[in-house]
């Protein structure tokens, strides 16, 4: 359980329902779209601030979980990172001792748990090879929490299937993110065991 202040809630646009957290009272992050926005944004933050949760809200796609469906995420990888031509293997960071599936202690156990394959396009034709969800922050949020040393959570609204109608159902399904995501904001501060 955390205090509220102690709390950090980032989303890249307000779109994903931030108004309904800033009523209830949240310290709110809105970081803009993709991995180097996300990072530059929160690292700011954290030496601004020193929360000691940061608690990343957003959309994300997938082919496995329903639409409308909110899913915890706790193993994090940078779906576009592809060094392979110089003998590395697919996600991996060459030159750095970072794990290439970043991991974060689960803290939604009432709630489906995913891999969020994160890279800086808006998937739709997703292969759910290496991940069950995409998304365009998360790893990279993750990362700068791993770093750091801050705990992190993660929970996305799954906003579209990935596929060829997703910017359609991301449009039309982010409407009812901000419900979900007060929902789950709350139960951070207070757990459903």
């Amino acid at each position: 359980m955390y205090a509220q202040k102690d709390v950090l809630v980032v989303m890249a646009l307000p779109e994903e329902g931030g108004k309904l957290l800033l009523d209830a009272g949240a310290k709110l992050l809105y970081t803009g779209l993709g991995k180097v926005n996300a990072a530059y944004a929160l690292t700011r933050e954290i030496y601004r601030h020193r929360p000691l949760l940061v608690l990343n809200l957003g959309t994300a796609g997938s082919k496995l979980f329903a639409q409308g469906e909110a899913v915890a995420c706790t193993r994090f990888i940078q779906r576009d990172m592809d060094v392979s031509a110089l003998g590395f293997k697919p996600f991996e960071t060459p030159f750095e001792e970072s794990p290439t599936v970043l991991t974060h202690k689960p803290m939604f156990h009432h709630l489906p748990v995913a891999t969020c394959g994160t890279g800086d396009s808006f998937e739709t034709s997703h292969n759910q090879d290496v991940s069950e969800v995409v998304d365009m922050e998360a790893y990279a949020l993750a990362k700068v929490c791993w770093l750091e040393g801050v705990d992190f959570a993660c929970v996305k609204y799954i906003s579209d299937g990935a596929d060829e109608h997703a910017s359609h159902h991301w449009q039309t399904n982010i409407k009812s993110a901000g419900q979900l995501f007060l929902e789950v904001y709350r139960n951070i501060l207070n757990p459903v065991l």
